[in-house]
């Protein structure tokens, strides 16, 4: 039996070996929606450790007891995230093991390596693995506790054994050197540094899953864009080709005469179980005329179909229709289906918003909700910013159930119909925007800051008002210099390092307000 076929059992032991299916709560971020994922393929990611195959004979129990810290950093990777795959492959200890592993890992197709120090290891058992694989590479310099047990420790009056115990505290001493050689090999990377059950490490680790399941999530996205812009928004229209070579979407466009012929098609009985589940997710008004809402659940169950015959995970519109009358029809009355797509894992941004529209997705995947906003009005009394919109909603954010209200005008579009008012539930949220800057770059712009208590407009939109840790006027000045289009995305949680740490993957910049 050769070396490859030995390693070939290991690898497979060990993946047996890690408890991929237990599911608990991440208590570190918002739970994620898992409407949001394209299939039900778990995403992969691998835990690669490294070691030095010279110590095992010298120190008796060193490897048992390092590799079991390894199955602990698997199994609570796969406890956390069970919407994860966790690739183990152990501890690879020589570069003749490096390489097979990194053939391993590459055929795996593994969205990212964990790589975790065990104790001293050569850098050469390091960059073969992660030259094969091309991949992002979050290094784990774990150490099993805060601090060795100096008295224990000295107590010991045998040399060999109290080196065995040093060496399983040594993660600092290959962390320098891992990073000198992907620097010098211009290899990205990202150190968790800290201890194994360090509670702010394993922030880092979760936020680093989340990224990475974002960015596999939006690779695997098709987004629909329907109808044309708003004429003159000049901030709003967008480069499709730059944002799939970012995010790797796939943009569909969309013909308004399918929508059209969907909307046509539609069955009575359809139209009927629509108008139910509007009962269901909105608190109807009751100034909204039944014949409005048939309107509505008729146009929604067009889109459902539209959406379902795209495979689409998110979509941005617009359309005027005032030369006609059909299409104006189907304008006057898709808030209410958009804001039903929205907030069953399909969001919908307005104003052919596309940059935005991804923004939403963002924040829906990590389970934040992520609601259409703009800018409405600074409140210089109380030094908050009131944000909001007219179209889609996301009822995860709402305060209560949303409302669905008619409106005897849509503001700057033609026509009347059933619009949604919701306010965001008070407490801690972030704001995301897509930004294309002037250089024609793509960055994230984020923020975070609190929904605070106060009068808002009721005027049959989703508003509210939000403080941040800068005042308004100062917040207003910094955002809008940084040059986004005047549509955000609003989440509820604070998660602005997990954006950050999307772009790094993504390769681009993240810019912080406050």
């Amino acid at each position: 039996m050769n070396r490859k076929y030995y390693l070939s059992l290991f690898i497979l032991f060990m993946i047996l070996m890690t408890d991929l299916n237990v599911s608990a709560k991440n208590h570190n971020l918002p739970e994620t929606n898992p409407k949001s994922t394209p299939s039900n393929s778990k995403i992969k990611v691998g835990l690669y450790g490294i070691g030095l195959d010279t110590y095992w004979s010298q120190f008796a129990g060193l490897y048992d007891r390092l590799n079991g810290y390894q199955q602990n950093i698997a199994s609570r990777m796969a406890r956390q995230h069970p919407e994860i795959e966790v690739i183990n492959t152990g501890i690879v200890d020589n570069p003749v093991k490096a390489r097979e592993v990194g053939d391993y890992l590459a055929t795996q197709k593994v969205e990212a390596i964990f790589l975790y120090i065990s104790t001293y290891a050569l850098s050469s058992t390091v960059l073969p693995v992660v030259q094969k694989v091309n991949v992002p590479v979050i290094v784990l310099s774990l150490q099993p506790t805060e601090a060795i047990d100096y008295k224990t420790f000295n107590a010991m009056n045998d040399r060999g054994k109290m080196t065995g115990d040093w060496l399983a505290y040594c993660q600092a001493c290959s962390a320098p050197e891992i990073a000198c050689v992907f620097n010098r090999a211009h290899i990205d990377y990202h150190l968790v540094t800290g201890t194994l059950n360090d509670e702010s490490a394993w922030q880092e680790i979760n936020e680093w899953l989340a990224a990475i399941r974002i960015q596999a999530i939006l690779r695997d996205t098709r987004i629909g864009v329907l109808g044309n812009y708003y004429g003159g928004m000049m901030d709003v229209y967008s480069d499709m080709t730059q944002l799939a070579t970012v995010f790797g979407s796939h943009f569909e466009v969309l013909e308004m005469s399918t929508l059209f012929k969907y909307r046509q098609t539609a069955s009575e009985n359809q139209i009927k179980d629509k108008m139910k589940q509007f009962e269901q997710d909105f608190l109807v008004e009751k100034e909204c005329r039944p014949e409005e809402i048939r309107r509505a659940a008729q146009t929604s169950v067009a889109l459902d179909a539209l959406v379902q015959h795209h495979q689409l995970g998110c979509m941005a519109y617009y359309y005027g229709g005032a030369d006609d009358k059909n299409y104006e029809n189907i304008m006057t009355s898709i808030i209410p289906g958009n804001t039903q797509l929205t907030m069953h894992g399909v969001p919908v941004a307005g104003e052919y918003e596309i940059k935005n529209v991804i923004a939403m997705k963002i924040m829906d995947i990590l389970g934040m909700g992520g609601s259409f906003s703009e800018f409405y009005v600074l409140d210089l009394n109380e030094d908050v910013v009131l944000l909001g919109h007219d179209g889609p909603g996301h009822a995860q954010i709402a305060e209560g159930k949303v409302k669905l209200v008619p409106l005897p005008v849509f503001h700057g579009k033609p026509g009347k119909g059933l619009s949604i008012q919701m306010r965001v539930k008070q407490g801690p949220v972030t704001l995301l925007s897509v930004v294309q800057d002037g250089a024609g770059k793509i960055k994230f712009l984020v923020a975070e800051g609190s929904s605070v208590p106060g009068p808002i407009l009721e005027i049959g939109n989703t508003n509210s008002r939000y403080k941040f840790s800068i005042p308004a006027k100062l917040f207003l000045k910094n955002w809008s210099e940084q040059g986004p289009a005047h549509h955000l995305a609003i989440g509820v949680g604070h998660v602005a390092s997990v954006i950050a740490k999307l772009a790094k993957i993504l390769g681009i910049e993240c810019v912080q307000i406050g």
